[in-house]
């Protein structure tokens, strides 16, 4: 029986996004990096060159939440499930170049399994990610089993390592985040 209530159709999470100052940098370090494959890039599409809606909204306002928006997208494809989408805005001018903390609304981070934290955190160290205290060892609870790292990429977005074989919850939640092997 399925609950009504659920997004009809929902399969799966298809991307994440990012936005980033420097798209080619960023598409650098996470194909460098994380062995991401870059799967396209569009733009730059700019709202002052693109025709009003209906409504009188710029293009960009309409779909992105950004009014008079210029931007640069790049889809990069990361491991077998999962891509993730980078912006680059060259406009407007006023947009904040402080990314949120984990704690403003509209935070955020990536989570990546590890097969062990140490040299993915010097890996990721020496390729310009700060990293914040840790590992964080979960003994007990819901994810014993596990240890994580908390890291800061070179443009303030929040990255979280994850080592483990099983989390304790993940038997009874049912819950396979991947496929071993």
């Amino acid at each position: 029986m399925t609950n009504e209530a659920t997004l009809p159709g929902f399969s799966h999470i298809d991307h994440i996004g990012l936005t980033v100052p420097d798209l080619e940098a960023a598409i650098d370090f996470y194909t460098r990096i994380f062995g991401a494959a870059l799967a396209y890039r569009m733009g730059p599409f700019d709202a002052a060159e693109i025709p009003p809606m209906e409504d009188g909204r710029d293009w960009t306002e309409a779909h992105v939440d950004v009014a008079g928006a210029r931007l640069t997208m790049a889809m990069l494809k990361l491991g077998p499930n999962l891509m993730i989408e980078l912006f680059e805005y060259n406009k407007p001018s006023d947009a904040s170049k402080k990314p949120p903390r984990n704690c403003d609304i509209g935070g955020h981070h990536l989570a990546v399994k590890v097969a062990l934290l140490e040299p993915a955190i010097q890996h990721l160290k020496a390729n310009g990610c700060r990293a914040l205290a840790g590992p964080i060892v979960m003994d007990e609870g819901p994810t014993a089993g596990s240890r994580a790292q908390y890291l800061i990429d070179p443009w303030g977005n929040y990255i979280e390592l994850m080592e483990y074989e099983s989390q304790a919850f993940m038997v009874d939640a049912g819950v396979v985040p991947y496929s071993p092997g």
